[in-house]
């Protein structure tokens, strides 16, 4: 089963590289990851995905839970969350059909095509993983010449999530 985890974490150099290193260590796979800072500098959130049973998500859990870098980690398994993909592709053109075909194609993934050449297109498309891979599967005809995926980024449609964001460095360092 894929889950979605969040880790609320201190925005200092190394915690990404030491996190993920701990997760290697224990064979844990981390089939997606993106970080970014949270609206409060002091913080970053790393969002990823493992692959594992409820027993594996309760090991990465736990083994996260110690970091002292780590403010707060949230499964969004049992949670109403909001997901996202962000994508960019660039797909081969030969004809002015087959833009036209493309271009459509776009417009019912709600996807925006960000620069025009004249051998190809680059399209960026964000959404759900499912809807990522299906518009994939539609441009495969056409030729794929690049592709690149953010990651899957999360949020739970509740606040519980930024709790940690009141917490100071030096609560968070002596916890």
């Amino acid at each position: 089963m894929r889950h979605v985890l969040s880790a609320l974490v201190m925005n200092q150099p190394g915690v990404l590289a030491h996190i993920s290193g701990m997760l290697a260590s224990r064979d844990f796979n981390i089939d997606s990851l993106a970080v970014g800072v949270t609206e409060n500098e002091d913080f970053s959130r790393i969002t990823f995905v493992v692959n594992g049973d409820n027993r594996v998500l309760e090991q990465v859990r736990k083994q996260l839970e110690k970091v002292v870098t780590v403010v707060k980690v949230q499964d969004y398994l049992d949670t109403d969350f909001v997901e996202r993909d962000l994508m960019l592709i660039k797909v081969a053109t030969e004809e002015a059909r087959q833009r036209s075909e493309i271009r459509e194609m776009v417009d019912v993934f709600r996807g925006k095509i960000v620069n025009v050449a004249k051998t190809h297109l680059m399209i960026e498309i964000s959404g759900q993983e499912k809807k990522l891979q299906a518009f994939i599967e539609l441009m495969r005809p056409f030729g794929i010449l690049e592709m690149v995926r953010t990651g899957r980024i999360a949020l739970e449609r509740d606040t519980t999530i930024n709790e940690g964001l009141n917490l100071s460095r030096e609560q968070i360092e002596t916890r």
